[in-house]
């Protein structure tokens, strides 16, 4: 069990308050909320930047728990005496707030620093200035801490004990010992119909087969031809009608009840060697590792599909013997029900039996219930429908799993020049060469130059001049170095190193705006000889040296994904940070029809899938379902959205290590095979509906495109505040970094290959690992690189979006023709209308518009776009352009051709990635009245009218003067942020995340 904690608030400070007593000050204090218990310092009166220094103190009931909390700080106004310390809640007035994540607070024994945070309003109509500064951290619970006098909290909720219920344990009435061993019975291979997995029988059993209704019933299909469409199922979301407890938090799945039985340890058994316990419930059984101290803690879940007894049993045994020195077993109908939030259920000693049938001083710890997969053991628990995998490699690549991706940031090295520059070669000069001096920096992997420095007549040449930045992606917690190397390029392939120099990347300064960090000289080290910045060495020459600027931008987004489809648009420092709009929930049902993708022990074609689902910093990994083709994972996530512009991605996988110990080949890597990926964006769904559709799962292979199965899913997207969630359209849409030094085009794609490796680099050192062929799939890592037939497709997008100002012309020619008088005569006239009175052009313009988004609203789409084999050109693409989109980047095609056919793609890469661009700029206009963004078309309609009514009584000559006003209007009075227009323009949606 995790070591009991606690988390400890010190409210520090707070500067800069609005005055809130009508005296022009404020008696403030703080008050904080953690897991429903509220606790508050005192107040300081007539104090506008208020000290406080106390320590506030909460019970953590689960650590593990905490990623998925929040701390909410209030600071109020006390309306009492000005020597009061405390007042009611009725007798203050807010001064601000701010919400924390519990999930970046330390653990105990690492590094607390203070932390400043801007107050938040409350509303749209709230007047809020000010920081506040706090440290948060967690401690042991054994630790002292000097805590202030809590708060009296009206539904303060107090982790309370464990609640103990004991399952009956009753004697061996009528079960007679089995007089065979037990052998673990192998599942059937698994068939496409019914949708669910065949229960696993013994061979000399003959049970009816049971028949289940389809557990994801289709009622319609829509916007696809044939196959490749997307369905809207009905499964039986929750418990029922009626909601209960574990319904409540499980409200997007079909809830599944499991048997759980966990063993913890055994005392008194008659070994000394190694024991392991076997649970054993009808024809299934699961064993634990051997463990010479008889501790287990190992928990076994039993789909309830799977029970074919009465009771299930418990056994102790030495390890490789079929002989028992325990046993005791349990009665299934006096087993109790358990669901969250429920405290967990506490194990109990029972004495066990022999195998004469007496019981002696052999006793073991077991605690048995019936659950849900809400249950906190149902993730790492050893599952029934894994009965055939066996190691602890396999078994721990088949659990679920939550992945947290490390912290990025933009490492900026701005090498400005150097000092005493010498070659070693002294006749150099003397022979009419002019030295090449250049700047070699490594960060991990990531290996950048400078260009040579320039010759200069101002400059000696051994005072090289480059001022050029290099930038590169580093993860906390910082464990490179950077590492500059000076060098001179004597000849071709031939460069002389003159100085080298080791900074560890944890000892840069960090910035969170725009305003330069200080430039520093540091000296250089000779050769191979190496050193670091902070200490001495005796090759250091004091006369050279290299005149840097090193920073840790944090004011950037770090992409990993592409712009089109990104599923984070914060920056990388928490302090900049805007509050959550609202709550994703996804609900990963199952699958139906996949395709096989391995054939096991000559049973026929399988598949062992599981899911990924990426959103944020957050991955969530689903257990593996191993032997089925349709599998179902029936498990629940959550994600907080800053920004309702952004996607998420859920990928279907093959696990290929559940077989890794057969193969008996450690050395060859195993690479998960992919199935297919299905994007949603958060900004087409509708507030507080659930949406449960069948996504196709669509992937392109060298042979053509092929529907892989269906992704069976439901998604629920719930708003916090409407306030915040309207505001969000009119935001830039990246960080104020991204605008103020904005990065270039080459740059932004370089450092995105770059993060995608860091970031599969940290996830691949989890545990189980998230292999880096599934991190470079979900985030389309090969996006970028030219493609004929994605060329098609954006050049036929662009194709569609000029469609309308076509159809506009013909329509123009048509009414020139006059084939059509009626037509041509309503035409006439509104012409004469309008140059007669052209105060109506613009009000008739934004009504018609305003008009024509209201009449769309009865044919607004009612479900989330897919994936589109159609848009994608997949279905039409030839075998030479498959065969040129699978090439490898350098081209694995020829060496005569590889030097041209590269540089003619990166070129035509670009190109297309600019006709997208260009695509996705006119599917945005065509967005605001599509209701494809609910939205955003209501923002827009609204604005319209808005805009009719200003443009009617404001006379044109005036709006055309006030224009030209502003758009000439001197710098100093513009910013360099875009226009809140230009930001609820770029978040448009548009068609690119539908592409395969």
């Amino acid at each position: 069990m995790a070591k009991a904690e606690k988390l400890v608030v010190e409210v520090v400070a707070a500067h800069n308050l609005m005055p809130k007593d009508g005296q022009g000050s404020s008696s403030a204090y703080v008050e904080v909320e953690f897991d429903h218990l509220k606790r508050r310092t005192r107040a300081r009166p007539k104090e506008l930047n208020p000290v406080w220094n106390e320590r506030l103190v909460f019970p953590v009931a689960d650590p593990d728990d905490l990623p998925y909390r929040a701390i909410d700080v209030g600071v109020y106004n006390d309306r009492a005496a000005a020597g009061a310390a405390s007042a009611g809640p009725h007798g203050r007035n807010f001064l601000g707030k701010v919400r924390v994540p519990a999930a970046g607070v330390p653990a105990p024994g690492e590094e607390v620093v203070p932390q400043l945070f801007t107050l938040e309003k409350r509303s749209l109509f709230s007047h809020i200035r000010g920081e506040i500064t706090l440290k948060i951290y967690r401690i042991n619970s054994g630790d002292v801490v000097v805590k202030s006098k809590p708060e009296k909290p009206a539904k303060a909720v107090v982790p309370g004990p464990e609640v103990v219920a004991a399952p009956t344990v009753t004697g061996p009435k009528k079960q007679p010992q089995p007089q065979h061993p037990v052998v673990t019975v192998q599942p059937p291979p698994p068939q496409p119909e019914p949708p669910m997995d065949i229960m696993p029988q013994p061979a000399p059993m003959v049970m009816k087969p049971v028949m289940h209704a389809d557990p994801y019933p289709v009622p319609a299909m829509f916007s696809g031809p044939g196959d490749f469409s997307l369905k809207e199922t009905r499964p039986r979301l929750g418990s029922g009608a009626v909601a209960d407890k574990a319904s409540a938090t499980y409200d997007l799945v079909e809830q599944v009840e499991y048997l759980y039985v966990r063993v913890v340890r055994a005392r008194g058994v008659p070994m000394v060697g190694e024991a392991v316990a076997e649970v054993k419930l009808g024809n299934y059984r699961g064993v634990t590792p051997a463990v010479p101290s008889h501790n287990w803690d190992q928990v076994f879940a039993f789909s309830k599909e799977t029970i074919q007894s009465s009771f299930v049993e418990v056994y102790v045994r030495a390890r490789g013997s079929d002989d028992h020195v325990g046993r005791v077993w349990f009665d299934l109908s006096e087993v109790p029900h358990r669901a969250p939030p429920d405290s967990t259920l506490a194990p109990q000693w029972y004495s066990m039996e022999d195998r004469k049938g007496q019981r002696g001083g052999a006793e073991v710890m077991v605690a048995v219930w019936f659950g849900t997969q809400a249950d906190e053991s149902f993730a790492e628990a050893w599952h029934s429908k894994t009965a055939g995998v066996h190691g602890n490699g396999p078994l721990g690549s088949i659990k679920s799993k939550v992945y947290v991706a490390p912290k990025l940031w933009y490492l900026r090295v701005s090498i400005i020049e150097a000092q005493d520059l010498f070659p070693m070669d002294k006749g150099a000069l003397a022979i009419g060469r002019f030295p090449e001096f250049f700047v070699r920096a490594q960060v991990g992997n990531q290996i950048m130059r400078t260009r040579p420095a320039p010759m200069v007549s101002t400059r000696a040449p051994s005072s090289p001049f480059w001022n050029e930045d290099l930038m590169f992606v580093v993860a906390e917690p910082f464990e490179e170095f950077l590492v500059l190397s000076v060098e001179d390029r004597v000849s071709p392939g031939r460069d002389e190193l003159l100085g080298r120099l080791v900074v560890p990347v944890s000892a840069i300064e960090r910035r969170w705006d725009w305003k330069p960090v200080v430039s520093r000289w540091f000296g250089l080290d000779r050769g191979t000889g190496g050193g670091n910045v902070s200490g001495s060495n005796a090759h250091r020459f004091a006369s050279r040296r290299v005149h840097l600027r090193l920073s840790l931008d944090g004011g950037y987004h770090v992409l990993d994904e592409a712009t089109a489809y990104s599923s984070d648009l914060q920056p990388t420092a928490k302090q900049l940070w805007k509050p959550h709009v609202g709550v994703l929930e996804l609900g990963v049902l199952g699958a139906t029809g996949l395709t096989p993708m391995k054939t096991r022990d000559g049973r026929g074609a399988t598949a062992d899938a599981y899911c990924v689902a990426k959103y944020g910093q957050k991955w969530i990994r689903t257990r593996t379902v191993v032997d089925s083709l349709c599998p179902r994972w029936n498990e629940q996530y959550t994600w907080e959205v800053f920004d309702p512009c952004t996607v998420i991605t859920v990928g279907v996988f093959d696990n290929c290590h559940v077989d890794k110990p057969a193969s008996g080949n450690t050395t060859v890597a195993v690479r998960d095979n992919c199935i297919g990926k299905v994007r949603i964006r958060l900004s087409t769904l509708e507030t507080d509906r659930v949406y449960t559709h069948a996504y196709p799962l669509l992937m392109l292979h060298p042979s053509g495109v092929k529907k892989m199965g269906e992704l069976h899913l439901a998604v629920r997207f719930c708003c916090g505040n409407v306030g915040n969630m309207f505001h969000a359209y009119v935001r830039p849409l990246l960080p104020k970094m991204h605008y103020a030094e904005p990065l270039l085009v080459r740059q932004v794609e370089t450092l995105r290959f770059q993060a995608t490796n860091v970031v599969a680099a940290r996830l691949g050192r989890a545990e189980p690992p998230l292999g880096k062929e599934v991190v470079e799939y979900m985030l389309d890592h090969r996006s970028h690189l030219w493609s004929m037939r994605r060329s098609k497709a954006n050049f036929f997008r662009l194709v569609s979006v000029l469609s309308g100002p076509m159809t506009i012309g013909r329509w123009f020619e048509l009414v020139r023709s006059w084939q059509r008088p009626v037509h041509s005569c309503l035409a006439v006239f509104t012409f004469l209308v309008l140059v007669t009175m052209p105060e109506l052009i613009l009000p008739t313009a934004f009504l018609a518009m305003a008009f024509t988004g209201l009449w769309r609203y009865r044919v607004r789409p009612r479900h989330p776009p897919h994936m589109e084999m159609r848009l994608s050109h997949a279905d039409g693409a030839t075998a030479d352009e498959l065969d040129e989109e699978f090439d490898t980047f350098p081209s694995s095609r020829g060496d005569v051709v590889r030097f041209r056919y590269d540089r003619l793609r990166s070129v035509a890469g670009r190109v297309q990635t600019v006709v997208g661009d260009i695509a996705t700029q006119g599917e945005r206009m065509q967005g605001l009245l599509s209701w494809r963004d609910p939205r955003a078309t209501l923002l827009f309609s609204i604005a319209c009218v808005l805009a009719a009514v200003i443009a009617y009584c404001v006379p044109m000559k005036v709006m055309i003067g006030l224009w030209g006003l502003y758009a000439m209007r001197p710098p100093r009075f513009r910013s360099r942020m875009p226009s809140p227009l230009m930001n609820f323009f770029r978040r448009l949606p548009s068609r690119a995340d539908i592409l395969l």
